[in-house]
């Protein structure tokens, strides 16, 4: 007997798949990617549980159940429900190959106000390909038996009752089990974010939903030039190298003139010769310059370099471009 198990590395998820191992049977975990959660906390977790793990990008999937989500969105750009229930669904669909009979989550029934009402739970259940081949341990006792329990693959007996947002009853169960080290309760998804959220509401406004602009929304700070084109400007050193790294060949990186300390940047779209003195003024507003100073300012696009000087603004200049 095998099973698939959602594993995103959270204490639920993990506890979860313990309490089926521990009834003798295989579990094989699947963990989704998108652009905005990934795989680090599941790796742990499948480590630590001694488990093979299936990393599963479903990222165009996602953006199309996004542009119209049955049960809608959370308090920002999360469609949690609708987003379970695409797991679901997707993991179904993975059953057959990994010869597997059933599909276990780890969700607790009232832990979160959206997803995991009663309510909620139904939802999830018929975005799912099969709902009755999805086991919920944690709170199985609270919820109608599903053929895994019906048809005796698994002990009802030896699965729990969990309701309610406390954490007690777990952490008490991963003592149990010498279950030490699991990330602390946490969204673990960009969409629950409110300011990524406004900035995927922007994004979506202007140029809808493409995996490198979500990747990029995560980075920096953020400017709209105008209609047609976006500025990303670097905070650190890591940033400034992770949008060099995302920049496309059509994209215009702008930097300060070698002499100069600053940030790197990157400009999505069209950018006629006014929009880059703007970009050029955003840019040099975070340079090691006093403000009113001059600042070199370089332009690379299309295998060219150009160069123009601008003065350091006030920072009201660019609070009124930022998103």
């Amino acid at each position: 007997m095998k099973a698939l198990t959602l594993l995103s590395g959270g204490l639920d998820s993990i506890l979860a798949a313990r309490v089926i191992m521990e009834q003798g049977i295989e579990v094989i975990g699947v963990c989704f990617v998108a652009p905005f959660f990934g795989p680090e906390n599941a790796r742990a977790a499948a480590k630590a549980l001694g488990i093979k793990l299936i990393e599963h990008d479903f990222t165009e999937e996602y953006f199309a159940m996004m542009k119209n989500p049955r049960y809608g969105f959370g308090g920002n750009m999360n469609p949690c429900i609708d987003c379970h229930g695409l797991m679901l669904k997707t993991a179904h669909s993975l059953l057959e190959r990994f010869e597997a009979s059933f599909l276990i989550t780890g969700e607790v029934l009232g832990e979160r106000p959206m997803s995991q009402t009663r309510g909620g739970l139904n939802a999830v259940l018929k975005l799912s390909a099969d709902r009755d081949l999805v086991l919920r341990p944690l709170s199985a006792k609270l919820l109608e038996p599903t053929k895994p329990e019906r048809e005796g693959w698994v002990d009802r007996e030896k699965l729990y009752d969990y309701s309610g947002r406390g954490r007690k009853r777990q952490e008490e169960l991963a003592k149990s089990f010498g279950i030490k080290d699991y990330p602390q309760p946490a969204g673990g998804c960009l969409l629950t974010e409110e300011k990524y959220s406004q900035r995927l509401k922007e994004l979506i406004a202007h140029e809808g939903l493409n995996r490198r602009d979500t990747e990029l929304l995560s980075i920096g700070r953020h400017f709209r030039l105008d209609e047609k084109a976006k500025m990303i400007v670097g905070r650190n050193r890591s940033e400034n190298q992770r949008l060099l790294d995302l920049a496309g060949r059509d994209d215009t990186v702008i930097r300060p003139a070698e002499n100069i300390k600053g940030p790197v940047g990157i400009i999505r779209g069209e950018i006629p010769d006014d929009i880059l003195q703007t970009a050029g003024k955003i840019l040099a507003r975070y340079c090691d310059r006093q403000e009113d100073q001059a600042v070199g300012i370089n332009i690379y696009r299309n295998d060219k370099k150009d160069s123009f000087s601008v003065m350091k603004p006030q920072e009201q200049f660019v609070l009124k471009w930022q998103i």
